[in-house]
Parts: structure tokens; C-alpha cells; sequence
């Protein structure tokens, strides 16, 4: 399973990360952030492409796993 690590990266990075990863086709993968902006931001690519994810949050971080 692929891991997007966005810790550290600013908008639309981690957007561009994980639309490409859409793009891709891949069934399933993770993505992590670290940011309040790019989990808003990723949340609401994830919900327009009507992709299922469940939230792992963490102390510095937080995990979308994302099922087709």
C-alpha cells in the first residue's frame, strides 16, 4: 500500500500528492498530514472523488486511509 507523507508541505502540495495518487487508480492507499488547511483541503478532494477513508489521529499527525 502506498504512503503519501505530506508532513511539512504547504498548499496545494499535498492536493496535487494525493490527486495524483487518485489519478493513479490505486485501490488504496495513506496520506499524512499535519496541517489543519491540507486535511481540510484533502478531505474535500477525497469527499468530490467519493473516495471512503477512515481518520487515524496521532499526536503530530494525522492518517486518512483511503479504500476504493
Amino acid at each position: 500500500m502506498n504512503q503519501i507523507d505530506t508532513r511539512g508541505l504547504s498548499c496545494p502540495q499535498p492536493v496535487v500528492l494525493v490527486l495524483n495518487e487518485i489519478r493513479s487508480g490505486k485501490s488504496e492507499f495513506e496520506v499524512l498530514l499535519d496541517s489543519e488547511a491540507s486535511r481540510e483541503n484533502v478531505k474535500r478532494l477525497l469527499n468530490k472523488n467519493k473516495l471512503k477513508f477512515e481518520v487515524k489521529e496521532n499526536l503530530d499527525h494525522t492518517i486518512y486511509h483511503v479504500k476504493r
